[in-house]
């Protein structure tokens, strides 16, 4: 009799709403992805890698030609120095890389902090390699770190937290304030940090994106995870890589040589052509904030609650108490059913299902999607 290891967990809830609103005919700003065209260079350079016989397996940790732009990317945006034989590792997408961390991190009965709400792969990953979540819940609604909950949280077994900022499902944004905690908690407490940063280049309002790279001490126990998909809007690519030590991407390797072994070798050699143009991500926050302010524009008369614009990430929450009592994963249904929308309930990120009455909406679609998700939510204003 097979016996499941993950008994609590079902379908992930992007699947879930994705399919109801295929099945309602509702547009799906519940899915992070981008439904408009990504760049025609970027197809040019997959067409060439593939004419020009780039179909074969790519070395197990990545083209040398991609770690090595990397490399010059961190350094430039950083001020880190990182080697790209050593201490980048290309996988296929973010959430494997974040898998195959806690694979080489944890042991039976090692505990992991997760900050709450978090996306929803973070702790099957833990559970499939016999940790134990304890999760600290960020502070609603602004959902900032309340650390003394983090040190208590601090245990003799805590073999690591795992931090993401730009933050999924939230928009919140960490402060330099924020990883000097964290280095004085590494300080006190050792652990080793798994650092969830694939919104890089995505904030807003002034706010800069601080990565674990830019703090020596926290970077030395540390895996540092990005994704070309949300970069470059290739989400269907499930391409990513991993930044740490060389002690540790040596152990991480031994891991990914036996699942995936390496990525898509044409894509790879795209995109290591496509980064040396740096101003397709570095025009990143203009362009999404210039898609938040119109999707708060055009929502501005209906009854959603705005505690706070999202900070960075493609995707923003609102409050709807003044709507209805139901709980998040009800009300979301109907939104899909009756009025063509589809949402993400955030109690899909809590392992204990914290119902706050807040829907994540992604605003990584054309204006005229925006435009028409709008208009169908007008209806609302009925209510």
């Amino acid at each position: 009799m097979l016996i499941s290891k993950l008994p609590q967990s079902g379908t992930t809830i992007f699947t879930v709403m994705s399919a109801l609103a295929k099945a309602s005919q509702a547009i799906n700003l519940a899915q992070g992805f981008p439904d408009f065209p990504i760049s025609n260079q970027l197809i040019s350079e997959v067409q060439q890698a593939m004419l020009q016989g780039m179909n074969q397996y790519a070395p197990m940790t990545g083209l040398p030609e991609l770690r090595q732009a990397l490399s010059e990317k961190i350094k430039t945006c950083y001020a880190c120095s990182v080697d790209a034989e050593n201490e980048i590792t290309i996988t296929p997408g973010a959430t494997y890389a974040i898998y195959s961390a806690f694979a080489t991190l944890l042991q039976a009965g090692d505990e992991v902090i997760v900050l709450e709400p978090a996306y929803d792969s973070y702790i099957p990953n833990i559970l499939l390699h016999g940790g134990i979540p304890v999760c600290v819940p960020l502070q609603a609604p602004t959902f900032q770190v309340n650390w003394q909950r983090v040190y208590d949280a601090v245990s003799d077994k805590t073999k690591a937290i795992i931090i993401n900022t730009p933050h999924n499902p939230c928009g919140s944004v960490w402060s330099h304030d924020d990883f000097v905690q964290l280095e004085q908690l590494l300080d006190k407490h050792p652990m080793y940090v798994v650092s969830d940063e694939v919104y890089e280049h995505i904030t807003f309002d002034a706010h800069q994106h601080h990565s674990v790279l830019k703090y020596p001490a926290i970077y030395q126990k540390a895996f540092v995870v990005f994704s070309f998909g949300k970069v470059f809007h290739t989400t269907g690519w499930k391409l990513g890589y991993c930044v740490a030590p060389a002690d540790l991407s040596n152990e991480f390797r031994k891991i990914h040589q036996y699942l995936a072994f390496s990525c898509n070798t044409p894509m790879q050699f795209a995109m290591s052509r496509f980064l040396a143009q740096p101003q397709e991500y570095l025009n990143l926050p203009s362009f999404f904030e210039a898609k938040r302010n119109l999707f708060l524009k055009l929502i501005a008369d209906l009854p959603f609650t705005l505690h706070a614009p999202s900070q960075g990430t493609y995707f923003q929450t609102l409050g709807y108490e003044q709507i209805s009592m139901e709980n998040d994963m009800d009300f979301a249904t109907r939104l899909t059913k009756a009025y063509g929308v589809a949402t993400i309930p955030l109690s899909a990120f809590y392992q204990n299902k914290e119902d706050n009455r807040l829907i994540r909406f992604c605003f990584a679609k054309q204006d005229s999607t925006l435009q028409a998700a709008a208009h169908r939510l007008q209806a609302l204003k009925s209510i």
